[in-house]
């Protein structure tokens, strides 16, 4: 067994049972070792929850870094927010992990700067002027993560049309927004 074992293991975990349900009991439960056995590979739940997290924001950066290869423009932000909603319906508990907060220190070494470099890079095909940058990626994180909360948690399975015409519309007029910034 290997740190990163046991956070692979979290993160499947993670994806059966929702990341708030893993513990180092589950974990070493899972990995059929007693929960001392996994304390000399993780510091604590703490510890184990910003592994995941760091697994996961790795996994959705190798994702989008594949996406995003020789794309530009709109082309460029229908791959990167597609890997974004892909990766959360596949991976419900694992994108719930990408979403904890991590300090400065540790998401400078992790996927979520590659993330931020990432969306960055997409936005310079747009020209937008460096000073709003910060503004669009925050505008791409809300509408991103905003829609997939709402899609996973079922908020559009009881109307039509469905929901992937209403993600294309969606991504239209951020395209547009981002065209005319």
């Amino acid at each position: 067994m290997t740190t990163e074992t046991v956070a692979r293991v979290g993160a499947e975990l993670a994806d059966e049972i929702g990341f708030d349900q893993v513990t180092p009991s589950a974990v070493a439960r899972r990995c059929g070792v007693k929960v001392a056995s996994l304390y000399s590979h993780v510091a604590g739940g703490q510890d184990l929850r910003v592994r995941i997290a760091l697994l996961a924001l790795d996994e959705l950066a190798g994702r989008a870094a594949e996406a995003l290869a020789g794309r530009s423009g709109r082309d460029a932000l229908v791959a990167f927010a597609n890997v974004y909603r892909d990766y959360a319906l596949a991976h419900p508990g694992r994108w719930a992990a990408a979403q904890l907060r991590l300090d400065r220190e540790t998401a400078a070494g992790s996927g979520a700067l590659r993330l931020s470099q990432m969306t960055r890079a997409l936005l310079r095909g747009y020209n937008l002027p460096e000073a709003e940058q910060v503004h669009a990626v925050r505008l791409l994180g809300s509408v991103f993560n905003g829609w997939v909360s709402l899609e996973a948690g079922g908020g559009f399975s009881h109307s039509a049309p469905d929901p992937s015409e209403s993600w294309t519309r969606a991504l239209d007029g951020l395209d547009a927004l981002l065209r005319d910034w």
